[in-house]
């Protein structure tokens, strides 16, 4: 929805599908738990440039739809966690929101990381993409990057985005660049990291597409 477009009346909310799963559009592949051992991070450390190689789980399970008055979305609440081969430290956590609204053709990317940084990213999708790219950037309101005083001085992220695609033998990838202006360089780092994550297990059922499966009530 756009501000021409919504509606007057910003109370109303609408009938929504008790089943999380078949209303996700193109998320729906993404729901699940997966493994990928092939992650590349590119980040910036103190002589340049370091690239290394992670392991991840990723947890994608369904929610019950979620309204704000007449707007409607269904999706994926995710855990990823990452560590570096041979160690069982955590290299990496991070918390969130994979979200579809279908009126609007939109997914949205919440996450929020431990270091002290939280962001929403989003974009236009058709319902059947294979392949879609969602942006954030510094400054903006809907769409953007808050970070703890640290690393917004040290290392201010001016923009991230991620690229996802739904490959044919079930898999999914990603790649995500996060660009960022580190105290004493002149120019913007992109930091990236790529990985592509193999199904292990099947998604949980969101509570009312569970109870509706029990025959209880919805």
């Amino acid at each position: 929805m756009s501000n021409d477009t919504f509606p007057k009346d910003i109370y109303t909310e609408p009938e929504v599908d008790p089943d999380t799963l078949a209303n996700l559009g193109p998320l729906r592949a993404m729901a699940g738990i997966w493994e990928g051992a092939r992650g590349a991070d590119v980040k910036p450390v103190a002589t340049g440039t370091k690239t290394q190689a992670y392991i991840e789980r990723y947890e994608l399970h369904p929610i019950d739809a979620q309204t704000n008055g007449p707007q409607a979305l269904y999706g994926l609440r995710y855990h990823t966690f990452i560590h570096k081969p041979g160690f069982t430290k955590t290299y990496h956590d991070q918390v969130g929101y994979w979200l579809w609204e279908p009126a609007t053709s939109t997914v949205y990317h919440t996450l929020a990381i431990p270091r002290g940084q939280v962001a929403m990213a989003s974009g236009k999708v058709a319902a059947d993409a294979t392949q879609f790219e969602l942006v954030s950037e510094r400054g903006s309101l809907t769409n953007g990057i808050v970070s703890n005083p640290f690393i917004e001085h040290a290392f201010t992220t001016l923009a991230w985005r991620i690229a996802v695609t739904l490959n044919a033998d079930g898999s999914w990838s990603y790649f995500q660049t996060t660009v960022l202006q580190i105290e004493g360089r002149d120019q913007p780092f992109d930091h990236t990291d790529r990985n592509t994550l193999v199904k292990v297990g099947e998604p949980a059922l969101n509570p009312k597409a569970l109870a509706k499966q029990q025959g209880g009530s919805a």
